[in-house]
Formats: C-alpha cells, structure tokens, sequence
C-alpha cells in the first residue's frame, strides 16, 4: 500500500506534483478537460493544508523541444476558472530557468503555479539529468497523481522521487485501489471484456486476465484473428496474421484452465471501412465472401449482455466495433448500456471504452473509469508501473 497525501505533513511545504494535463486541444481551446477536473481533489487538499503547489505535466508529443502549440498555457487559464484563484503560469522554453526558480522560492502556501511543458526537455522522456536536479530544487515533496503515464520511468514521473519523500495524490490512490481490487479481490462472478483492433497488443493481458477471471468476452477488430485460428474464413476483416497461432494458443489455454472465453458468434459487416456501406449480418462461421466485420451482431449482444447482467465485477477494455461510426456503434452501444443497467462493479480501462460511455452518455453509471489507457492496460497486464512503484510504502 503506498502513501498518499494524507500520510506525509505537507503544511508550509513546497509540494511538486505531476499531473496528466495532456487534453485534447483545437484551434488553442481545451475540448475534453475531465483530466484537469480528475487532478482536483489532489490540489484543492494541497491547498486547503497549506502547501505551496507547483504543478508539473506533458501536452502532446514536442520531441524535447518548445513547440508553441504545445504550451500548458490554456490548461493554466482553465484551471484558474475551476479552482477560482490565480494560477502563476511559469512560461519558458526550458522549462526551468532562473526566473522560474525565484517564482518558486517566491511561492506561498495555498498558491498554485504550472510549469511548462515537461516534454519540451529532451531529458524528460529518457529520465536524464540535469532536469531532474532542477525540477527537484524547487520543491521539498513529490506527489504522482498522474495515472496516465505511471508506466513510463520520467523525470517527472519516478525520477524525482530519489531526491525527496515521494507520495500519490487521489487520482493514483483511486486507480490502484479499483484496478488493484479487481485484480486480487474481485467479487464473482468476475467478467472482462476485451475489444480493439490487434490481438498482438493485448496477448499479454489476455493471459493475466485468464488466471483471474471467470468470463472473458472478446469484441472489435481482434474477433477475426480468433475466428481465423478457429479454422473459418473471415472475408476481407481485420486480421493480425502474426497474431492467428497466438490466438489459437489462448483459446486452448482457455479450454484447458476451464476458463468461459467467447468469441462473437455473428458480425455486423459491411464491403468497405466506411458508414455509408451496405451492411449485413453474418455469423461467425459463416462470413459472406468481399466483406468485412465492423461490430459484433445481435446474437452476441444478447449472449454478452446476458454474462453482464449476472457479473459482480467486470473490466472493459477496448470497443467491441468501429463505434466512431453510426452505423456500426450498435453492439459497443448495447454493451455499454449492459454495463449501466448491471449491479457490478464496472471499471472501464481508459482510452476508446472510456470515449465510448462518455458517447453513449453512461459514464456517470460505472464505478470507475481509468484516465490511463496505456497504464491501465499495463496494469491489468500485472507489471509494475515505475510511477507507482517509486512511491513510498505505507
């Protein structure tokens, strides 16, 4: 169990946290600022208990060096609107520099200041030196409330933690807890469902979910390189072809662990990747000649639906079709909708499942959603995340 802010005094402290700032951005307007909202909690707490806060994340990808359209400067002025104080927004192209070094020494309990873009410094990614000696002479405490790159070893992310106590904030506490409860403590019956594009990408949590879980329910793009080991044709659908053996190989895995792996049984299809075609429904061993599965059929959204309403915790990681497209949003619909209407627990891994319910308007119906897909998925995976791991013991 790690510590959070609540076990450390931070009164009177200089407190650095790392925060998953990175929003979707257009035309310089923040579109989606749930990730600002999530880190709240952490800071309203740091405030209201007398620390001074210097804030610290990453916004897109600026390869190591200051790239306009990639300042935290809007997240700055969005912040100050939800916290309804002044947020000193520390601007420069190296992040840290004497300026920004006197704003902090300057900075009193209860402020709140933001740094630049950690990611215009080329050592942040590769966790190098100087810049974690420097983020680091700015604060006394370090706080990770940043799920969304607790997998990635960072300056901002584990390096700071050699120099100084290093604690989570809510956010992390929050994850680790659902994450953590479902993975060693589930209530039964326990069901996941995993969907995306390639299987390659998610063998390795396939594997750690089938030692956990009762039911596992495949959906989207991987469905065809399952229904290919099994020996039928799948038309002109996605396939991973390094993928068919693998796939092959969890399905017997499955079978000898006495594990209910369910693969679709019918397939909403279309002749090309595109919300105007034709569409038909085919069942799984049986896919009609030049097309291609876009979502899983009615069937299997009554076989899902059916595991669901009888699950008391269930992971959701990845769409069961292409739900970007109206035509084919039906069955990623329908099992968000499942979810909603069930008793369970119901955790959803971050990325396109957390796009998914906020679409189909149910987000506020699941227990938790991750703000961490590639965290979440690594998570569930069962390797240690460095951003975690770093944090001190309880």
């Amino acid at each position: 169990m790690k510590k959070t802010i609540r076990d450390i005094d931070v009164s009177g402290k200089k407190v650095l946290v790392r925060c998953d700032f990175n929003v979707p951005m257009q035309n310089g307007e923040i579109t989606d600022d749930i990730r600002i909202t999530s880190a709240l909690p952490t800071i309203r707490y740091l405030i209201e208990n007398n620390a001074a806060v210097i804030l610290m994340s990453h916004m897109g990808r600026p390869k190591g060096e200051p790239k306009p359209e990639f300042t935290l400067k809007p997240v700055a002025e969005r912040l100050q609107k939800l916290l309804g104080q002044e947020i000193i927004f520390a601007q420069s192209d190296v992040v840290v520099d004497a300026g920004v070094e006197a704003a902090a020494a300057a900075l009193k309990p209860g402020q709140v200041m933001l740094l630049e873009n950690v990611r215009y410094r080329k050592e942040e990614t590769k966790n190098e030196e100087p810049f974690t000696g420097q983020l680091a002479a700015l604060g006394e405490i370090f706080v990770n409330d940043a799920f969304g790159t607790a997998h990635r070893a960072h300056c901002s992310t584990a390096g700071l933690a050699a120099y100084m106590p290093a604690v989570s904030g809510f956010l992390i506490e929050k994850e680790v807890k659902f994450l953590g409860d479902a993975l060693e403590e589930p209530e039964r019956p326990f069901v996941a469902i995993m969907g995306g594009a390639k299987v390659g990408d998610k063998i390795p949590v396939i594997k750690n979910l089938m030692k956990k879980v009762d039911t596992l329910l495949i959906g989207g793009g991987m469905t065809y390189t399952f229904i290919k080991a099994m020996g039928y044709d799948i038309g002109t659908s996605l396939l991973d072809e390094e993928s068919i053996d693998l796939a092959g190989e969890l399905l017997a895995q499955a079978r000898h662990d006495g594990v209910n792996l369910m693969i679709p049984v019918d397939s909403v299809c279309a002749r090309e990747f595109s919300n105007d075609s034709e569409k038909i429904v085919c069942d799984s061993t049986a896919m009609a000649d030049g097309y291609m599965g876009m979502d899983i059929g009615p069937k299997t959204v009554e076989l899902y639906s059916d595991v669901i309403a009888k699950a008391k915790t269930v992971v959701w990681n990845g769409p069961c079709g292409v739900f970007e497209m109206p035509n084919f949003e039906g069955g990623t619909k329908a099992i968000a909708q499942a979810l909603a209407d069930s008793d369970a627990v119901t955790i959803i891994g971050g990325g396109d499942s957390a796009a998914a319910v906020e679409q189909f308007g149910v987000a506020d119906k699941m227990t938790h959603i991750s703000t961490g897909g590639g965290a979440s998925l690594e998570f569930l995976e069962g390797k240690e995340l460095p951003g975690i791991v770093c944090l001190e013991e309880k």
